[in-house]
């Protein structure tokens, strides 16, 4: 999810104002409802996914150029395929009469669940059910005639859940969705951690800074242990608590198999530098970035990048193997992209520049290459190709 930093955002439409007004109201509620203060985990987990309000959950659109941001499955099916290659290499490990599935967690506008349905379906390694779990009616209903438009002969074998599988066999698809959940926000005041608190003055949403919990102090003390040096005051970042139970239930509900994350993030060390001073919240609106996120509630985005390297020790702490962790830039390289491609001077001279385009953006430092990482779980004695394994940099976490 990226955007020109800006803090001179576009003008919202009535309808989008009209709406943000009463996602404010109902957070204006639980805040007089928990007698003055919520934890900025809270407005978050209200501001993205309140129940017929949250961004995440309403119908206003979020996806490409009429939305906040653009994923690398809108960008190219590129990026779909050749995650789709390995995909079928997993697989193929299953014994041939037994369930083999595929589960998409937040699929988005079901582009990426279409062109991973297309090229295993070249491959003749088609799943025995394609799963999405999706918090959003919107999008569900966007992704069912995306894929019955695509794939009509699959679509009986498409399946919704409200809630992960109690036992599931096969490949975890998760693109951009762990920097969507809620985190904590903290500050060093002093010499103390503090828990940075969401209030309202005058009927406006305002900042409120308060003793941190205990479980927030611990892990923040346990932070600095780790990384040797102490937060000086006014050092401001997240802890993201969620993400790490999210890997602690997929590893629950998965009984064999593999896991693939894709998302903006870096090493704990890295998210932790102490030049880091305002941590990694950041809030997309109409394709613009900025850093308030008491702005617009329920239609801008709110992400936090990923510590890659908490999510792995969460992950080999609930009994999944950590086996590859790269930016997204080696995977597509190293796994595929080349195939792709390889009929590209076959195409019109526009249809060239086009997918040139969109190989950059996929690819290139400055976009997403470096930005979004891989992080590549399992489970069980399936595994993945040396092209994964031969550039895994897990090491670096």
């Amino acid at each position: 999810m990226n955007g020109m930093m800006n803090n001179q955002l576009p003008n919202p439409d009535q309808e989008s104002l009209q709406h943000s007004s009463k996602v404010g109201a109902h957070i204006r509620g639980e805040i007089s409802a928990a007698q003055g203060s919520i934890a900025f985990s809270e407005f978050m987990q209200h501001a993205l996914y309140a129940p017929d309000l949250g961004y995440y959950v309403s119908g206003l659109a979020k996806f490409g150029a009429a939305g906040d941001f653009v994923t690398a499955p809108e960008i190219s099916p590129i990026f779909s395929r050749v995650l789709a290659v390995q995909v079928a290499d997993a697989l193929r490990q299953f014994n041939a009469v037994a369930e083999r599935n595929i589960l998409e967690v937040g699929a988005g506008t079901g582009s990426l669940a279409v062109n991973v349905l297309r090229k295993l379906q070249e491959l003749g390694q088609l799943p025995t059910n394609y799963y999405i779990l999706d918090v959003s009616d919107d999008l569900r209903d966007r992704q069912s005639e995306a894929i019955q438009d695509a794939l009509p002969s699959f679509f009986e074998r498409v399946v919704w859940l409200d809630g992960l599988p109690e036992r599931f066999d096969g490949v975890v698809i998760a693109n951009e969705v762990l920097d969507a959940l809620p985190v904590e926000r903290f500050t060093k005041q002093v010499g103390s951690v503090m828990q940075r608190r969401v209030a309202c003055e005058n009927d406006e949403l305002c900042w409120q800074i308060a003793v941190a919990p205990t479980y927030l102090s611990a892990a923040v003390v346990s932070l600095e242990n780790a990384l040797g040096v102490a937060f000086n005051d006014g050092y401001t970042s997240e802890v993201a608590f969620s993400q790490r139970a999210w890997i602690s239930d997929i590893a629950k509900s998965l009984n064999q198999g593999l896991i693939f994350i894709f998302d903006y993030g870096v090493s704990q060390r890295e998210y932790y530098a102490i030049d880091r001073q305002d941590g990694w919240l950041r809030c997309h609106f109409r394709h613009y970035a900025h850093s308030d996120p008491l702005r617009l509630p329920g239609i801008q985005d709110l992400t936090a990048w990923v510590d890659f390297t908490a999510v792995a020790n969460s992950a080999s702490k609930a009994g999944l193997r950590v086996i590859s962790y790269c930016t997204q830039a080696q995977f597509l390289l190293q796994c595929g992209l080349q195939d792709e491609i390889s009929d590209m001077t076959s195409l019109p001279t526009s249809a060239q520049i086009e997918m040139a385009r969109q190989v950059k953006v996929l690819t290139l430092p400055g976009e997403m290459g470096e930005n979004v990482k891989c992080l590549v779980l399992g489970k069980g004695p399936i595994t993945v190709s040396e092209r994964v394994t031969d550039i895994d940099r897990s090491h670096a976490l």
